[in-house]
Formats: C-alpha cells, structure tokens, sequence
C-alpha cells in the first residue's frame, strides 16, 4: 500500500498500541497517494513521527535499499515475536508507474522527475551491487535473467487469456462463508436476469453461472 492504509490508521495503531499487538506496520511511502503528492496530504516528517506519538517503535529505513528493508523488517519481527509489541516501518521509496492501467502520471507529475528514479530503484541499485561489490553476477546473466522472465510473462499471459473469466455468481460470495439469505435472493435474481437477456451478455466469456 502506498500512503493509505486500508484500515482507518488511528483505530489500527491505537488498538495496537494499547493491546500490545505483536504485528508489524509496513507503510511503503512512494511520494504519492494515487496524485496527490505528500506534501499535499500531510504536515510535519512522515508517517513515522507518527508511529512515536502511539507509543510504537518505529523504523524508517530506504525502502530502495533492499538488504536495508530486509534486516529493518526482520528486526521488527523480533521485537514482534520476543516482546509482543507493534512496530511500524516507513520505507522511504518512489512511485515510478503510474498508479493503475487507468491514471496517467504525467498528468499531475513535473516533466523530469522520473529520471533519477529509473536508476535509483530497488532493483536497478541491488543489480549494480550484486556486479560491482559482490563481482557474483554479470551482464550477460542479466540480460538471460530479463529474456526469461519476459518470456515467462508472456506464457503465462496466453495462458490466462485462454482461460474463461469468473461467474458473474462469484460477486457474491467472496465475504460469507455461508451465504446470508438476502444475498441469495439477490443472486438468484441476476441468473435469472442474465438468463432472460443473454444476448446482451457476453456469457461464453465466462464460467456457467
């Protein structure tokens, strides 16, 4: 998650906090929260003064940095499991993407920023350490590595297209494990809908409802 979290963050940190949950907090702080820059969605350094404030341990690492959020999370484990308290990590880092197939970052991102992030990425950094620190990887196995897995990518891309889509049923019984009536009723309303209307649906797409 970027800066939202999906529970509201004063209910979860508090209850945290309070109950002494052994439960880690990771906040990936990537500059944005879909277009709204930081700057525009808080005042004061960060998420993690805010971790203080409850009461938590908190740990700000270079989200960047892979072997830095590596032993910063493993360090939050410990103190999870040994003394049964919450700690929240901020991982400083940046949003390169756009935020989903449907947002266009250059819409609300100044012409230029990108450019030093395409090199100063967690993978672009752990590759250069790897080659000129650890002289355990090379170019050459670089350029297989990237080969394979965008073959990779694209198997399992004809793959899946291949495969039928979910039943439209299924929008209904991913929160119960047994069905309340009133969804019931509403799902056998649609088959019967769909079933009325079929030429508008495109039901070949799809597993039977």
């Amino acid at each position: 998650m970027g800066l939202h979290l999906k529970v509201t963050p004063h209910a979860a940190f508090n209850f945290a906090a309070t109950l002494d949950a052994p439960c880690i907090f990771f906040c990936r702080n990537n500059g944005y929260a879909i277009s709204t820059p930081v700057h525009e969605q808080y005042r004061g350094d960060g998420i993690a003064a805010r971790g203080s404030g409850y009461g938590m341990i908190t740990i700000r690492v270079d989200g960047n940095d892979i072997l830095a959020v590596y032993n910063a999370t493993r360090k939050a484990r410990q103190i999870a499991l040994d003394e049964s308290r919450p700690v929240l990590i901020e991982a400083m880092t940046y949003r390169v993407g756009d935020h989903s197939t449907s947002d266009d970052s250059s819409t609300y991102r100044p012409d230029g920023e990108l450019e030093h992030w395409k090199t100063d990425n967690p993978i672009a950094r752990f590759t250069s350490y790897l080659m000129n620190e650890r002289k355990c990887w090379t170019e050459e196995e670089e350029t297989a590595l990237k080969a394979d897995c965008k073959k990779q990518v694209i198997e399992a891309f004809a793959a899946a297209e291949k495969r039928l889509k979910p039943s439209p049923s299924v929008v209904f019984t991913d929160v119960y494990d047994e069905m309340p009536p009133h969804l019931q009723r509403q799902q056998q309303q649609m088959r019967e809908h769909i079933t009325a209307h079929k030429q508008h649906y495109p039901l070949k797409r799809h597993e039977p409802l």
